[in-house]
């Protein structure tokens, strides 16, 4: 597979991942209002943060020669 074919699917991957990721954290909304503060700001610290684990492994593989 060439390189602009890889990218063209990683595009679409990350763009899809995001969104479910975005999807899952709407879902704990209604459970996390009632949190004080700094506990929604450290969840959604930690899963704005969180996407970018398996992002890694696709980048690195998007950008294999």
């Amino acid at each position: 597979m060439t390189r602009s074919g890889r990218t063209l699917i990683g595009l679409f991957t990350i763009l899809a991942l995001i969104g479910l990721l975005a999807l899952i954290v709407v879902a704990f909304a209604n459970r996390i209002a009632p949190w004080p503060i700094w506990g929604q700001s450290l969840f959604y610290l930690i899963t704005g943060l969180a996407w970018l684990l398996p992002m890694k492994p696709l980048l690195v593989w998007m950008n294999k020669e």
